[in-house]
């Protein structure tokens, strides 16, 4: 795989049990490329190690007078010298790939689950920590795998000259064969205490990471609190943190770097002494200790790479921890291979056996529920997003359970657009180009849901001056826009997607009452025929549902019309008045059967009938 080549075709379904075991099968997926990278590294470290020899050829040449001899040595430098400019060159272009094919994989796998489990991801992993898996976490895994082969190369290297010093000078290459592995093992006791300092550096990071999303998606509402200030000394606090953990983790690796510098001086020292010893004796010549000298001295280079692989591994372990944590998370568990509903796309009427709400098909259902956090987790269920704790059974589409459907088919047939919709950054075309049945117009969508002033703000700010508000730019999250106008955009995308079950938590919380109004009626136009299910507490919206559902203490309580329900059950009048239970009690007599659930007529309401609901409300 060349850069590229990039994106994968497929990258592969990930090994998950466990960090070392996500590494694993990382690397067996780039053992081509680790195999060139080794390749190209034994090649430069061969030609770094064989150096010597030429010196020291060319040494005893010159002190025996012979030409031919330095000639010969001559020649061998330079094809040592060549090959490790080639190797060289040809090792840092093969490991480089290596890394960013390797964290382009993990983006991949990560990116995939993302699309997957969608909005749940966020309620499963704190989305700080999902920050960062994909960025800084990315950025270790891929070091490791490039560092791998560097490694491996440096070890056959080592191994290479301490045999051949054996073989040439056993006097002293016994010396060096011994106090090398010494060497290349003496860091290892002091590993696993830098490993838990870097661990607990890397957690202390993650959570400051989490605090400064999260302050960052809250700066409006915090700002409107005066609380900005609070959470910036929060901030502050766990940066000292991070900083305070950064310095007792550098101070482990500065001493296991002193470490890797001392030991191999007095190793050079030793054989310098011993070799001058045994050359005064005239045991070896001047030239076999200079070779001997210059071979020591330039295997301190491959060695350094026993302390890179012990760093790269350290950090990216835990990393690959975390990446493997994120990717383990499963939607539901369906099989793919089930061909009856490999391309299924189910219809009828959609119905929760958890909590007993059935939304007929082709009808506006509206639901209310006193408490907006069950409201939410509701929305999801019935999108087949159910957190990963629930157990309850699957939502049914028709008679098929959408924990059946393959994950493609579950997402065409139901789409969920929560209460905080998000909107990426691009011009407006390129917002609502998304997957669509084709029935709808983005014009019919931006009418339903009212965006005329939007449209008229995003000429105002476009900079290309062609007045096409279509091709204005809409910046990260739709910063630049109102929460209302942020919400109208949100709900005529999904209105564009035209699927079969569209399911709208509080589509209209942040708009006022008269645009509430024509949203309502816009979206009950443009979704006639369809299942359409809004989650709503507003009487504009309920007065316009064919069937209104209220849901109390997880369970459906009431089915009717909104004006049914006003009537004849309290506890819907105090959650949609917001009024206390006495006053319900007051408002609504002692009627308090719940009744059968029950078709509602086709007409809408007239204004007169609406303005007295509104009154009574």
């Amino acid at each position: 795989m060349q850069i590229r080549d990039l994106p994968y075709p497929d990258p592969g379904k990930p090994d998950t049990r466990s960090g070392p075991r996500f590494l694993y099968w990382l690397g067996r997926n780039q053992l081509r490329g680790q195999l060139k990278s080794l390749s190209w590294g034994l090649l430069h470290q061969l030609g770094v190690a064989g150096l010597p020899l030429g010196a020291g050829l060319a040494v005893q040449a010159v002190v025996d007078r012979s030409g031919g001899r330095l000639a010969t040595a001559a020649l061998v430098i330079a094809l040592f010298g060549a090959a490790i400019t080639v190797g060289d060159t040809m090792l840092h272009r093969t490991a480089v790939t290596n890394w960013i094919t390797a964290a382009a994989r993990v983006q991949q796998v990560l990116s995939r689950k993302t699309a997957e489990l969608g909005s749940a991801l966020t309620r499963r992993v704190a989305a700080g920590e999902v920050v960062a898996v994909s960025t800084g976490d990315v950025e270790k895994i891929g070091w490791f795998v490039e560092a791998l082969s560097r490694f491996l190369a440096a070890a056959i290297a080592i191994v290479v000259v301490c045999v051949g010093l054996v073989l040439y000078v056993p006097s002293i290459g016994v010396v060096v064969a011994i106090g090398v592995p010494v060497l290349a093992l003496a860091v290892l006791p002091l590993l696993p205490r830098a490993t838990r300092r870097a661990d607990v550096q890397r957690d202390k990071a993650g959570r400051a990471t989490e605090l400064a999303a999260d302050t960052v998606a809250g700066l409006r509402v915090l700002r409107g609190i005066g609380g900005e200030e609070l959470f910036l000394t929060r901030y502050r606090e766990a940066s000292q943190d991070v900083r305070e953990a950064a310095v007792r983790s550098a101070r482990m690796w500065a001493l296991i770097s002193a470490v890797q510098v001392f030991l191999p001086g007095v190793l050079l020292i030793t054989v310098v002494w011993y070799g001058a010893i045994l050359a005064g004796d005239g045991r070896i010549s001047v030239g076999e200790l200079v070779t001997v000298y210059s071979a020591v001295t330039l295997l301190l280079f491959p060695l350094r790479h026993f302390e890179e692989i012990a760093m790269a591994y350290s950090f990216s372990r835990p990393s690959a921890k975390r990446a493997a944590r994120v990717l383990r998370l499963e939607r539901t568990s369906y099989d793919d291979e089930r061909g009856s509903l490999a391309d299924a796309r189910p219809t009828g009427d959609l119905y929760d056996p958890a909590t007993g709400l059935l939304a007929h098909e082709g009808e506006l259902t509206a639901v209310v529920c006193g408490d907006p956090d069950a409201a939410g987790r509701l929305a999801e269920r019935l999108g087949g997003h159910a957190a990963e704790e629930e157990k309850s059974p699957s939502v049914l589409l028709g008679p098929v359970a959408l924990d059946d459907l393959p994950l493609h088919a579950a997402r065409a047939s139901v789409l969920v657009q929560d209460k905080d919709p998000v909107l990426l950054s691009g011009t407006l075309t390129e917002l609502l180009d998304v997957p669509a049945s084709g029935d709808v117009r983005p014009k019919d969508a931006l009418d339903a849901a009212q965006c005329d002033d939007v449209l008229a703000a995003l000429v105002q700010a476009s900079v290309d001056g062609s007045g096409d508000p279509m091709r204005s730019r809409i910046t990260e999250r739709g910063r630049s826009l109102s929460g209302g106008q942020r919400q109208r955009l949100a709900l005529a995308r999904s209105l564009v997607a035209d699927p079969e079950v569209l399911v709208l938590d509080e589509p209209t919380s942040a708009v006022d009452s008269h645009t509430e109004a024509r949203i309502a009626e816009g979206v009950r136009r443009l979704r006639s025929g369809r299942t359409t299910v809004v989650f709503a507490s507003s009487p504009l919206l309920l007065d316009r549902a064919d069937t209104v559902v209220f849901v109390h203490d997880g369970k459906v309580a009431a089915v009717g019309t909104h004006r049914e329900l006003l009537r004849d059950d309290p506890r819907y009048l105090s959650v949609v008045t917001r009024s206390t239970d006495d006053e319900a009690d007051e408002g609504a007599g002692d009627v308090t059967q719940v009744p059968a659930p029950l078709k509602t007529p086709e007409h809408l309401a007239e204004p007169a009938e609406r303005q007295e609901i509104e009154e009574s409300a």
